[in-house]
């Protein structure tokens, strides 16, 4: 049997090549790393299973890390491997009436949830069979409310509560099985396609847990679930929010966007959920949120009780934060939840390649308990001590007016605080109150600022004020004041609400 800690280290290898595969779009790399990552499983099972051969007692393979099945599991396996064994596997298979067993699909979601922090951190659910999941879309406070019967009495218990069809979305996996796997029995089997299965599931959730564009995958975290839906591109992106440094008032003031909820009811927040990149975490993330506490480091210090979660499949330069328990996934084997033969791939031989779907979707539950952050700009938490040539490029003051001349509540300006936030509504129904003018004064007036609404530039007029055309929904500014390369950036986040 292989060391452990070499099989860790191979696995760690592969992944590695699987997600940079994924991430350039290279499916010959995919399926070669997949094929590497499915052989080692297969030589590690089949010699564990090899080692135990004459265990059959059933503590004794429990407490050799084996998972005992149940009789129906037992009976499931037999007599898959009796059609894996046949010369025609495709029609044998189709003769197997049962479906994956239940007890082995709770038994992946446990594998995949331990391993995988993302998807223990939001609203998972194993759905079973369900085609169907009725769920609440609303966080606000549901009040009883006197009134007449029937029609009124229907529309309030159903104006928070959304259908979810997870027959629409469809997750396949295919499970590489080697005719020597077949002759190690059922237990082993288990072990192998529940292994296989967790990461195939794991990768395929996270990724669209992420960054699923909604069309023929879930919706992802950075993407607003009601914005309009493009027929190639999917829901559109949520609008990058800069985090240039994680004190408690920037912090803060970002989080304070996540807890008013779409009904514009306030949340209470406990906890939030903050998912960087790996590479993010170790060069952007780490230095920002570490400090020396009695001459020892201790990492990941935040204003605000946040969890941490790397993964792969978020963008470098970027970061979500937001509220795990918004997201809602749910996931299961559909009516047919049978293992299939396919004969799509053909590599080797002695490999034959068997198909499993799990039917599910996923979104956030509105727009506003995720934000997309740009961290590119995140400094570390000790500020670079300068002496010689210092220069100060932050600003003295901002000022927001809309169309109609009043001056929109940022709050009270402070140099060292980079977030605000604000609203703008329409007075009345003669006309829009979306022009809005955009007053920065630098400390220093060398400084050259810049000023970006959605992304996009906005130029200065001729008494240096900046016209903002805010839209619907939230408008995120970012003025950016810079002397000698030292920058200082700050953030304004206006949600502008049209006349009904």
């Amino acid at each position: 049997m292989k060391n452990k800690d070499l099989l860790a280290l191979q696995k760690a290898e592969i992944m590695n090549k699987l997600n940079q595969a994924i991430k350039d779009g290279n499916d010959e790399a995919f399926q070669a790393a997949f094929t590497e990552y499915t052989d080692m499983l297969q030589e590690a099972v089949i010699s564990e299973a090899q080692g135990y051969v004459q265990a059959s007692d059933n503590n004794i393979l429990v407490g050799r890390g084996a998972r005992v099945l149940t009789s129906q599991e037992t009976k499931y396996y037999e007599k898959v491997i009796e059609a894996m064994k046949s010369s025609n596997p495709q029609q044998a298979l189709t003769l197997i009436d049962e479906t994956l067993p239940t007890t082995v699909i709770d038994a992946i979601f446990e594998d995949v949830i331990e391993n995988h922090p993302l998807l223990n951190a939001i609203n998972f659910q194993n759905t079973g069979i369900l085609t169907e999941i009725l769920i609440s879309n609303s966080d606000g406070r549901h009040l009883a409310t006197w009134g007449q019967l029937c029609d009124d009495v229907v529309k309030q218990l159903t104006a928070g509560t959304q259908v979810i069809d997870l027959k629409q979305k469809k997750l396949s996996a295919y499970i590489p099985i080697c005719k020597a796997m077949l002759e190690i029995g059922p237990i082993w089997i288990d072990r192998y396609v529940r292994t296989i299965l967790a990461e195939a599931i794991a990768n395929g959730l996270e990724k669209a847990i992420i960054d699923g564009n909604g069309l023929a995958e879930p919706v992802g975290m950075r993407r607003d679930p009601n914005g309009v839906l493009h027929p190639q591109n999917g829901y559109p992106l949520l609008v990058p929010v800069p985090l240039g440094e994680i004190d408690p008032a920037t912090y803060g003031g970002i989080i304070a966007g996540l807890a008013v909820g779409p009904n514009l009811l306030n949340r209470n927040i406990d906890r939030v959920l903050f998912i960087v990149n790996p590479v993010d975490y170790f060069t952007k993330l780490m230095p920002a949120t570490t400090v020396m506490v009695n001459g020892v480091w201790v990492n990941d210090i935040f204003p605000f009780p946040t969890t941490v979660i790397r993964s792969a499949y978020v963008t470098q330069g970027e970061a979500i934060i937001g509220l795990g328990e918004r997201y809602f996934f749910g996931l299961g084997t559909g009516k047919g939840g049978k293992i299939e033969y396919s004969d799509h791939y053909k590599f080797l031989e002695d490999d034959r390649y068997y198909l499993t779907k799990l039917y599910g979707d996923g979104k956030p539950l509105d727009s506003v308990s995720f934000k997309r952050l740009d961290i590119s700009g995140l400094k570390q938490m000790y500020p670079i001590v300068k002496v010689i040539d210092y220069v100060d490029a932050r600003l003295s003051n901002i000022v927001l007016k809309d169309e109609k001349t009043n001056t929109v509540n940022l709050g009270v300006f402070n140099e060292n605080i980079r977030y605000y936030s604000g609203a703008v509504a329409d007075a009345d129904v003669t006309g829009d109150n979306n022009l809005a003018v955009l007053t920065v004064t630098p400390k220093d007036s060398t400084a050259t600022i810049a000023v970006k609404l959605n992304g996009q530039a906005v130029a200065a007029e001729v008494n240096g004020t900046y016209n903002i055309t805010l839209t619907s929904g939230q408008n995120v500014v970012v003025v950016t004041s810079t002397i000698n390369a030292e920058a200082e950036v700050y953030v304004l986040v206006v949600d502008y609400t049209p006349v009904a």
